[in-house]
This record gives structure tokens, sequence and C-alpha cells, in this order.
């Protein structure tokens, strides 16, 4: 399986070292590191949702679905729009949503992957 996985979050130019990539992708992986996260961020692959659409889909509380959207909004991973009285969360941009199914098909190909973050 080759796919092409163009997605540029970091702002980064062809003068940065990969050291210097490493550290600014750092935070952004780590914010990806939780199960839960991964959970959340698979469900909004499939489009927008709000927290009480998360909730449902994901089977968590209220309280833990916010507190794992918390690591992800501030690494710019997904953004909030509000919505009447919700507020509605997707990725930051809908190139993420490639990478992010490409690692839960490679989570799957384990049985500690496949518990971690697929469905």
């Amino acid at each position: 399986m080759t796919q092409a996985l163009d997605v540029r979050l970091l702002d980064v130019d062809e003068q940065t070292s990969p050291a210097d990539r490493a550290r600014l992708l750092a935070p952004q992986l780590k914010a990806l590191s939780d199960p839960n996260r991964l959970h959340l961020l698979l469900l909004l692959a499939e489009g927008p949702r709000t927290v009480r659409e998360l909730t449902d889909a994901a089977g968590m509380s209220q309280t833990l679905v916010s507190h794992h959207l918390a690591p992800l909004r501030e690494q710019g991973l997904v953004t909030i729009t509000p919505k009447g009285r919700s507020n509605v969360y997707a990725l930051c941009c809908e190139a993420l949503a490639g990478p992010v199914k490409a690692l839960a098909t490679l989570a799957a190909l384990t049985p500690e992957g496949a518990d971690a973050c697929c469905s």
C-alpha cells in the first residue's frame, strides 16, 4: 500500500534541519499518543461533530471527550466552530483525514493497535 500523504501542518522550510522538524512535530505527535484522542480524530475524520455526537459515538463521558479534545485543540489539530448553543469540532484541515486513517490502518495490524484506536 502506497499513499501520498501531503499534509503540511508545520511551518517549516526546506532549510529546517531534521532535528528541528522533529522538535516542532513532537508536541503534535504527543497529542496523538492517547488511544482516546486517536478515537476522536478517527470520528472527526468522518466529518465534523458536536461534543454530544462525539460522546455518543465514542461511548465516553462529555467530561472525558472535552478533556481529550483540549490537547488536540492546543496543537491545532482540531478546530471549533460555534453553532447555536453547541460547538462543532472538525479536523484542522481536510488533508489530515487521510494520514489519520492511514495511522489507524497501520495500528490495526497489531492487536494492541486495533484495541487502541480502531472500533
